[in-house]
């Protein structure tokens, strides 16, 4: 609790839940108001903040709004995805504004709607709120008569959310990972994103590193080189057909022709971890004969 301020000053006690966030990658604010009915924002300060899409509102039928006092004037729903920027880690959500025209804020407003749907708990004693389940990832609000600072989100923070939501959020990350392991590693993909992809092409689509392995033997192969199929159950049996019809499927393998000559071969096995199979080859007679190059093989 405060002390209690004298009487006839008890308005000094009050501040506002006003934070930074992006909107469209400009830096605005925006005020979390529990007693908003809805989450809104004027048509006049919409429009300096995000110009276009004007097009693209959403309409609305068959309710009304009101303010404290006067009935307010409903123009469109507009869409759009706020950031909510942190040094461990941006945060974005999807948010509906309500465009009003006689509206003359000039911040956007969160309502309560959103802040049930996402879970936003606004903490008044130390000044922050939390979004989620996340309880120790804690957002600040702006000091009170605070001016907003233009260049507080850097171009590379913007560059950085936009690769985390638009090529890896297909990847699998292991749950293992803290927020902050999960954002260094993000971090560390940016900066040598060249590494993974070229030209245009995202993350994933490596189409030029090509390269030759040489091996440094002749027929006959090797005692080593021969080795006999593994004994397996008919349950291991069965995971392994289908990790090979998926990798035939996905065009990394291809069946060989009866009278096909073959270079050398890799025993396999099928291990198994929580009922999940997993296709393991045997890579110590390959390591042992293989040239080393910028690209070994692991010994395993």
């Amino acid at each position: 609790m405060k002390t209690k301020p004298n009487r006839g000053k008890g308005y000094t006690a009050g501040n506002y839940c006003i934070t930074e966030l992006v909107i469209g990658k400009k830096p605005t604010k925006l005020l979390l108001y529990p007693g908003a009915f809805c989450s809104c924002v004027g048509k006049s300060f919409r429009k300096s903040c995000v110009p276009s899409f004007e097009d693209q509102f959403l309409p609305i039928d068959g309710i009304k709004f009101n303010s404290a006092s006067n009935p307010m004037k409903e123009f469109g729903i507009f869409e759009t995805s706020v950031i909510f920027p942190h040094i461990n880690g941006s945060l974005r959500i999807t948010v509906e504004f309500v465009v009003m025209e006689n509206c003359s804020s000039t911040h956007f407003i969160l309502g309560i709607d959103y802040l049930i749907i996402y879970g936003i708990d606004l903490h008044n004693k130390e000044r922050y709120f939390t979004i989620g389940d996340n309880k120790h990832q804690k957002f600040a609000f702006l000091p009170f008569k605070r001016q907003i600072t233009v260049n507080k989100v850097s171009q590379v923070s913007l560059e950085l959310e936009k690769l985390k939501y638009e090529q890896l959020n297909e990847g699998e990350i292991s749950l293992h990972l803290s927020d902050k392991k999960e954002n260094e590693l993000s971090a560390l993909l940016y900066d040598h994103k060249k590494a993974f992809a070229s030209g245009k092409k995202c993350l994933g689509a490596i189409i030029s590193h090509e390269f030759d392995i040489t091996i440094n033997i002749e027929r006959p192969y090797p005692p080593l080189l021969r080795i006999p199929a593994y004994p397996a159950s008919p349950k291991s049996r069965g995971a392994l057909e289908m990790h090979i019809a998926e990798l035939l499927n996905l065009g990394v393998i291809r069946k060989v022709g009866h009278n096909e000559e073959v270079e050398i071969t890799t025993p396999v096995i099928v291990v198994w971890h929580n009922g999940k199979s997993r296709m393991v080859g045997d890579l110590r007679a390959l390591s042992t004969y293989t040239v080393p190059d910028r690209y070994p093989i692991p010994k395993i």
